[in-house]
């Protein structure tokens, strides 16, 4: 009896530290579902961003500015509901003043729903928005129309232009999908100065990378950045 009571208070112990380590596995440094949740870390800030009309319960998670995930839940209804990302801000500087603006990243994301793995870069005034879509699921599309097909910043884009009625919107949809690479953003911001999409002075203000969420089906799905940096020169 007593080495059958031993056998059972030893096996006990295994699922509580399985248990245990299970919850350490997805243990966050920080965690919000508030729509417009935000933490700084690292010189970058990473945001909840749920910002669209019906959207659901979202909730993001992260270790670090370059490790980060949510669990979201949006109807399958038209319109972007988030974008959880992480921000870098600060560059400000015009093509010319910079020597080098390149960014890596890894994700990993499920395999239905409606949605974009993107970057959002902006210029420091908000005139201009650039989106390069890394890749894409379901029902999802640029605004605006096809432009050309590029081979810039180390991939191959159809090249969209449009506007979203507040600024222009330039949108780049690589055309061998992939959920880890590098991309030389520099060479893109010159590509569109360099063919009169914008001035050459235009300066780069900031950078975004995460998933652009317009719905995920009739289950939470999750979305995970497992890392990303930008390193500017």
């Amino acid at each position: 009896m007593k080495n059958s009571i031993r056998v059972v208070v030893a096996a006990a112990a295994v699922l509580v530290t399985a248990a245990l380590t299970a919850q350490a596995a997805f243990a966050a440094t920080w965690s919000s579902s508030d729509k417009y949740g935000s933490w700084s870390n690292g010189g970058y800030t990473v945001y909840n961003d749920e910002w669209g009309s019906g959207a659901g319960a979202q909730t993001i998670y992260a270790n670090s500015y370059s490790n980060f995930w949510v669990d979201s839940n949006q109807p399958a209804t038209s319109g972007v509901k988030s974008y959880p990302n992480s921000e870098k801000a600060g560059i400000n500087k015009a093509a010319g003043s910079l020597n080098s603006v390149k960014s890596s990243f890894n994700v990993s994301r499920p395999g239905t729903g409606d949605y974009e793995t993107a970057y959002d870069i902006w210029d420091s005034a908000n005139a201009y928005e650039i989106m390069l879509w890394v890749n894409k699921t379901g029902n999802v599309g640029p605004i605006g129309s096809k432009q050309t097909t590029a081979s810039v910043g180390g991939h191959t884009w159809d090249v969209y232009k449009g506007s979203n009625g507040s600024n222009a919107v330039f949108s780049f949809l690589i055309t061998a999908a992939t959920n880890s690479a590098t991309v030389d953003i520099l060479a893109i911001w010159k590509w569109l100065g360099s063919n009169g999409y914008f001035s050459s002075s235009t300066k780069l203000g900031r950078v975004q990378f995460g998933f652009e969420i317009s719905g995920t089906g009739s289950a939470t799905q999750r979305f995970t950045v497992n890392s990303y940096s930008v390193t500017t020169s």
